[in-house]
């Protein structure tokens, strides 16, 4: 049996990091539905270009397989009763709607433990439910900008720089998902939920990580480094070679004793100014200046083999066609391919979260409002009769396309 396939999720969802942190749990087993609202066509991850078709986009493929999905209106009263049915017969609710908007729509525990006194009520926003930006609107771009992450990435006088994916909305999907689990732990244990309340913006600060305990603690100014280098080891960064670059990490001494040699340059490793971290992190541009052309002087794949041969850590700096097409990810079937109508063979990354035992086999993201009658059948337990009633009453939208 799957590590969730006892849990059921009640996904208020859309675009990305929500739906990031329910993909965890759909991975690991868990039903999660996805509620998406039929006057406003659905999740919006469905229509992100590129590669986007009707009501489904490779977008919204990456971040909702192995899901369902129903149309409800949560804002009408018999859309509201059909949405305290689902409660009542699942573990949690998530959501990753603007801080203010759980108390509005209504999805928060005291505002649901009427249906379910275990039910675990969780919360992804911008900036958590209180506090003064608690109401506001907010995107992953703007808590690299607001957490200072831009002003540690990118060469040393450029702009601000982004990291390459959005990993503030990955990181809080993840956290949110942690946190869930937490709640969900407790209320087997304890009999009673809670609330959840997870912040993209708290999320930021904490993956700065030591560098904000030397800001707090410290008064320390951080600066970019040339060669995405490390703050203070030395040498952990870029180097060029001849036809591309690599990535160094001589993160324990062991190994820096190593490249010395490796590099043919034993007495470097004597040298009294790069005896140790410190002496090294001192005199950084004189190492640099030293190194640097060293690599220059043959190809990537020919130091890959040296370096590896003397074991200092090593790699490639890859472009994401390149990641994707390395040994490691062929040994450990790292991408899948799904099955679907209209985009044929869709392949994507699988999940990292590998456990022992039963795998959950990677199925396409679901088509809007496609499992709605089976949800409410099967789960809410709706005759015939009950299911038409929530279709005339409009809470479901227009008749549900039957399930595939």
């Amino acid at each position: 049996m799957m590590p969730l396939a006892d849990v059921r999720v009640i996904a208020v969802e859309q675009y990305g990091a929500g739906p990031w942190g329910s993909l965890q749990l759909a991975d690991l087993g868990a039903e999660v539905i996805k509620i998406e609202d039929p006057g406003s066509r659905g999740d919006i991850g469905r229509y992100v270009p590129p590669f986007q078709e009707g009501e489904d986009s490779l977008f919204f493929e990456t971040f909702n397989r192995n899901k369902k999905s129903i149309c409800l209106d949560l804002k009408l009263p018999a859309g509201r009763a059909v949405f305290e049915d689902l409660v009542s017969a699942s573990d949690a609710v998530y959501c990753n709607l603007r801080g203010d908007q759980p108390k509005k729509l209504r999805l928060t525990y005291d505002d649901l433990r009427h249906c379910n006194e275990q039910v675990v009520c969780c919360s992804l926003s911008g900036f958590g439910k209180t506090g003064p930006r608690a109401s506001a609107p907010c995107y992953d771009y703007m808590m690299q900008g607001l957490a200072g992450w831009m002003s540690l990435t990118g060469e040393p006088g450029g702009p601000p720089v982004k990291t390459g994916p959005s990993l503030v909305d990955l990181s809080g999907g993840y956290v949110a998902a942690i946190a869930l689990l937490a709640g969900l732990w407790r209320a087997r244990r304890d009999g009673v939920g809670c609330d959840c309340d997870v912040s993209l913006f708290e999320t930021a600060l904490a993956e700065l990580s030591y560098v904000a305990t030397w800001v707090a603690t410290e008064n320390y100014r951080p600066e970019r480094t040339p060669s995405s280098a490390h703050p203070s080891i030395v040498p952990f960064q870029n180097f060029e070679t001849a036809d591309g670059f690599i990535v160094i990490a001589c993160a324990k001494q062991k190994f820096w004793l190593r490249l010395c040699a490796a590099l043919d340059r034993p007495e470097l490793a004597s040298d009294p100014r790069f005896l140790g971290f410190p002496g090294r992190h001192r005199n950084r541009e004189d190492l640099l200046a030293i190194l640097n052309p060293l690599f220059g002087l043959d190809s990537t794949k020919a130091w890959l083999e040296r370096l590896g041969e003397a074991g200092v850590p090593a790699a490639p700096v890859n472009d994401v066609p390149g990641a994707l097409h390395d040994s490691q990810v062929r040994a450990r079937g790292a991408v899948v391919s799904l099955d679907h109508p209209r985009f044929g063979a869709v392949r994507q990354v699988a999940s990292p979260l590998r456990l022992s035992g039963e795998q959950r086999a990677a199925a396409r993201a679901p088509f809007l409002g496609e499992h709605t009658t089976e949800v409410l059948m099967e789960v809410c337990g709706y005759d015939t009769e009950a299911l038409q009633e929530a279709i005339a009453s409009g809470a479901l939208g227009e008749a549900p396309p039957g399930d595939e």
